[in-house]
């Protein structure tokens, strides 16, 4: 097994400077297919949610697109579940959003600043067996069809763009494919169709902080397990258990204040578990 930086020669060799010739000739690629085809996906989502697949589906384009073009195929993006290294990663990958949830949901409901509901189901039960139950299905079955569009961002983001900022020599690779994820998102979400919360400014802010926060985490399993596999089931996970599950039993004036992934206690849970993560030692895999 051996890391991204294994053959990397001295510090200006020839073959330095052709990857990183060759790593920022990629993300330029990638870039000029992804913002007009984010564009054109925003515009197609006002007209019908339905396009949201095609907009979570962008940069993963963008990168097949990049590959054909530079013709650098796709032996770098460890399409391989990746072995003992992500087994190893899968009770954190499942457990990792109740845990968040747990934590800034659970704050929440008892603090009263968000109503704990029981949404109607065809099942009669107590609201903990139910709770549990909507919480089991979607760490399940919900991750498993979650894949489909997580998918696509994954394919983009860390299965592409991050590794290119790391050989173009970018500073802060992690940081810098966070933020431009994050920045990403703000469109739908200052229309109002995203986790807009009753403060515009705020919820952008916290909603960055959230986001940059979980790209660190996703960045690291990539990177980790060398598989993007890691890091699709846990963005599905996350999408599974916290839309579909926790803000499923939330209500009030102000949910998206305080949870949601605008909301403060949501920010809050993945700094901490991103700076946890942080403490651990990264060995780079490329399987």
């Amino acid at each position: 097994m051996e890391t991204y930086f294994s053959n990397i020669l001295t510090t200006g060799s020839d073959e330095e400077k052709a990857r990183v010739r060759l790593a920022r000739r990629g993300l330029l690629v990638f870039f000029a297919m992804l913002v007009p085809l984010s564009i054109l996906s925003y515009a197609l989502l006002m007209t019908s949610p339905i396009f949201v697949l095609l907009l979570m589906w962008a940069p993963g384009l963008s990168s097949i697109f990049a590959r054909i073009v530079l013709r650098e195929g796709i032996s770098d993006i460890s399409l391989r579940i990746g072995g003992k290294q992500t087994l190893k990663k899968l009770p954190m990958i499942l457990l990792l959003p109740v845990i968040i949830g747990l934590f800034a949901y659970g704050i929440a409901w008892v603090t009263g600043l968000v109503q704990y509901v029981t949404p109607d189901t065809f099942i009669k039960a107590p609201s903990a067996v139910i709770f549990v139950g909507t919480v089991l299905m979607q760490m399940l079955f919900g991750t498993i069809i979650g894949v489909l569009s997580s998918t696509g961002e994954e394919l983009g983001w860390r299965g592409y763009m991050l590794t290119r900022l790391i050989d173009a020599r970018i500073p802060k690779p992690v940081l810098t494919s966070g933020i431009i994820w994050g920045l990403w998102h703000l469109p739908v979400m200052l229309v109002g169709n995203y986790y807009s919360g009753p403060y515009p400014a705020l919820s952008v802010v916290l909603f960055m902080i959230s986001v940059t926060s979980f790209s660190y985490i996703l960045s690291r399993l990539r990177l980790s397990t060398g598989s993007v596999w890691a890091a699709i089931f846990l963005h599905a996970s996350w999408n599974a258990v916290i839309q579909d599950a926790f803000d499923l039993f939330s209500s009030g004036e102000n949910v998206l204040l305080w949870t949601g992934e605008s909301g403060i206690f949501v920010a809050l849970a993945l700094f901490i578990a991103a700076w946890m993560t942080s403490r651990k030692p990264l060995e780079i895999r490329r399987l």
